[in-house]
C-alpha cells in the first residue's frame, strides 16, 4: 500500500497549503509529527510532517514530497488524553484517538464497519501535547462539519422556495396605477426589514453570514485561477476581470494567526501570503509594489493584521520553497513581488518594440506609455527601464518636464567607421522619422 493510502488524500494549493473546504478554519499546527496505525502493521505510517488541525479535519503534510493525507473529524469515535508518567517523559509526546475504518483499514468519514486506533507522536521540540489535547477536544465539541453540512441542505431549501416564490408571483395579477405603487413599495420595505433582521439577529449570525461570503469568493477564486488558460470572447474576458475585482475586496476564509501557528508563523503566513497574490498579480500584469500588497494582504484579512516587518519576512522565506512567486529588489530599492512566470527578457523585448516606433523615434517613451504597454504601474515601469538601460537597449534623456528614454541608436555605428551612414535597420528608420520631423 503507498505510503498513507489508508488516509484520505488532500489537495495542495501551489505554496503547499491544504486546500480547504467550504467554512474550514485553521486552528493549529504542529511540526516534525508522526501519525501511526497501532494495531495494523501493514499500514504505511507517515513521518515527519506538518500537521494543521482544522475544524474539520487533521490534515498531514509533507512539504518535501508534495503529499498531504487527513484524518476527518466526523471519523473520530474516542479520544484517549494524554498519558503522565515517568515513562513517557523520556518519550516522544504522543496522542492516541480511535477512528471509523472499513474492513480494508481505510478511514472513512462518518460511521465504519471497524474502527482503528491511530497514533500522532510530536517529534518536535515546541509542541505542547496538553495545548494540542484541548484544542482537539475543543474542536470535536463544536462539530462545525456538521454546521456545514444542515448550513447546504438549508440554502438548497431556501433556492426552491425562492424559485416557487417566483413563479408564484409572476402567476399574480400585477396591481397598476397609484395602488400598484405603494403595494411595490411596502413589498420592498418588508423585504428589507426581513433582511435587517435575518441579519442583525445576534452577532453570530452575521459572522456565519460572512464567512459562507468569504468560503464562496474562495471556491469562485479557485474556479478563476484553474481556468485562467481558457480564454475566450472579449466578453467573457471582461465578466473575468470583473469577477477579479470583486474576489479582491473579499476577506480570507482562515487568516494564518501566530496563536494557531505558534512557531510555525512566519512559514505558514508566507505559503497563504503566496496563495493570495496570485490573483493580484495575475490583474497587475505579472508585478506587483511590496507597499500595494501590504494593503491588499491586511486588507483581507479583515481584524488579523500583519506588521510591515512580518510581511518581508515571509516574502524572504519564499526562497526556502517551491512557490510560483519571489521578491525583488531594484538598484532603486524598489521591492517588488513578481510572479516567476515573467523574464527580464520578455519584458526588455516589449519596450524596446515600443520604443523603436516612429513616433518613439522622434520623441521617445516615457515611464506611463511602458505603464501601458506592459500593463503595470509607471514606477515599475520605470525601473524596468532603468534596467533595460543598464543592458545598453536605451538611452536616457533627463529633463524638467521627466525622463525619456529612446532607442539605442549606438549599437548601429561601425566602431572602425562611424561615419558609415546605413541605408537599412533601426538607423534607416530613424534617420526617416527625422526627416519628416524637419520637413
Amino acid at each position: 500500500m503507498a505510503v498513507g493510502a489508508w488516509l484520505p488524500p488532500v489537495e495542495l494549493t501551489a505554496s503547499g497549503r491544504a486546500a480547504l473546504l467550504p467554512g474550514e478554519v485553521e486552528r493549529l499546527f504542529l511540526s516534525s509529527v508522526d501519525i501511526e496505525a497501532e494495531e495494523n502493521t501493514t499500514l504505511t505510517p507517515l513521518r515527519s510532517g506538518l500537521l494543521a488541525l482544522t475544524s474539520h479535519r487533521l490534515i498531514w503534510i509533507n512539504d518535501a514530497a508534495r503529499l498531504a493525507r487527513s484524518v476527518p473529524l466526523s471519523s473520530i469515535i474516542h479520544t484517549f488524553p494524554p498519558k503522565k508518567s515517568i515513562k513517557n517523559m523520556f518519550a516522544s509526546p504522543r496522542v492516541r484517538i480511535q477512528v471509523s475504518a472499513n474492513v480494508d483499514g481505510k478511514v472513512v468519514g462518518g460511521s465504519g464497519a471497524t474502527s482503528l486506533v491511530i497514533t500522532i507522536v510530536m517529534r518536535g521540540s515546541k509542541n505542547d501535547t496538553e495545548s494540542f489535547y484541548g484544542k482537539l477536544w475543543e474542536v470535536l465539541k463544536s462539530k462545525s462539519w456538521e454546521v456545514e453540512e444542515v448550513k447546504e441542505k438549508e440554502n438548497a431549501g431556501d433556492m426552491r422556495a425562492s424559485v416557487a416564490g417566483e413563479a408564484s408571483g409572476r402567476a399574480r395579477v400585477a396591481v397598476v396605477g397609484v395602488a400598484g405603487i405603494l403595494r411595490k413599495e411596502q413589498e420592498m420595505w418588508e423585504s428589507t426589514d426581513k433582511s435587517l433582521q435575518d441579519a442583525f439577529q445576534d452577532l453570530n449570525a452575521l459572522m456565519g453570514k460572512a464567512k459562507e461570503m468569504v468560503a464562496l469568493a474562495d471556491k469562485m477564486r479557485q474556479k478563476l485561477l484553474s481556468g485562467s488558460a481558457a480564454h475566450t470572447n472579449d466578453e467573457e474576458m471582461g465578466s473575468k476581470q470583473e469577477m477579479q475585482d470583486w474576489l479582491l475586496s473579499v476577506g480570507i476564509i482562515s487568516p494564518v494567526t501566530k496563536e494557531s501557528a505558534g512557531a510555525l508563523y512566519h512559514q505558514q503566513l508566507s505559503r497563504q501570503l503566496a496563495d493570495f497574490v496570485t490573483l493580484p498579480l495575475e490583474k497587475a500584469g505579472g508585478m506587483i509594489a511590496l507597499i500595494d500588497v501590504y494593503c491588499l494582504f491586511n486588507r483581507a484579512r479583515g481584524t488579523e493584521l500583519i506588521s510591515p516587518e512580518d510581511l518581508l519576512q515571509a516574502c524572504v522565506l519564499w526562497e526556502k520553497y517551491e512557490v510560483p512567486v519571489m521578491l525583488r529588489k531594484f538598484d532603486s530599492g524598489l521591492m517588488v513581488i513578481q510572479s516567476k512566470d515573467q523574464s527580464d527578457a520578455e519584458v526588455f523585448a516589449r519596450i524596446t518594440s515600443l520604443a523603436e516606433k516612429p513616433d518613439a523615434l522622434k520623441m521617445g517613451i516615457s515611464p506611463s506609455d511602458a505603464a501601458l504597454t506592459l500593463g503595470i504601474a509607471p514606477a515599475l515601469a520605470k525601473e524596468h527601464m532603468l534596467n533595460a538601460e543598464s543592458k545598453g537597449l536605451l538611452c536616457r534623456d533627463v529633463s524638467p518636464d521627466g525622463f525619456r528614454f529612446y532607442a539605442n541608436l549606438f549599437r548601429e555605428f561601425e566602431p572602425r567607421d562611424i561615419y558609415l551612414v546605413k541605408d537599412h535597420g533601426l538607423y534607416q528608420a530613424w534617420i526617416s522619422a527625422a526627416s519628416a520631423v524637419s520637413t
